[in-house]
């Protein structure tokens, strides 16, 4: 993990629905929600964000967020959020809240 990822998991960390499982990965943080990703860190410290496949384009339109790329490969179902568009706790929790209310559709792992 990079310090720019691990600040920003310090940011995250306290707005994660409790009870979830935190682990590394993509060189950041991924929190886990019934097997499946909810939100972790990048290793430049963006925020890395489930989204509904169908519904990409609506998140992509929120300040700072951009496709999220696995070497030249855009990743469906994922976006980041770039630090700079997350001043605040309460712009980190409607990310949190987001990916929630996806994730929470989806069966468990």
């Amino acid at each position: 993990m990079t310090a720019a990822s691990d600040t920003m998991g310090e940011r995250l960390r306290p707005l994660v629905p409790s009870g979830l499982e935190e682990k590394r990965m993509f060189g950041g943080l991924g929190f886990m929600m019934n097997g499946n990703m909810l939100i972790g860190t990048t290793a430049k410290g963006a925020l890395l964000v489930r989204v509904d496949p169908d519904k990409m384009q609506e998140a992509l339109e929120r300040p700072g967020a951009h496709l999220m790329y696995m070497g030249t490969k855009a990743m469906t179902g994922f976006i980041a959020v770039d630090q700079a568009a997350l001043p605040d706790a309460a712009s980190i929790r409607w990310w949190v809240d987001y990916a929630t209310g996806y994730v929470a559709t989806l069966p468990a792992k």
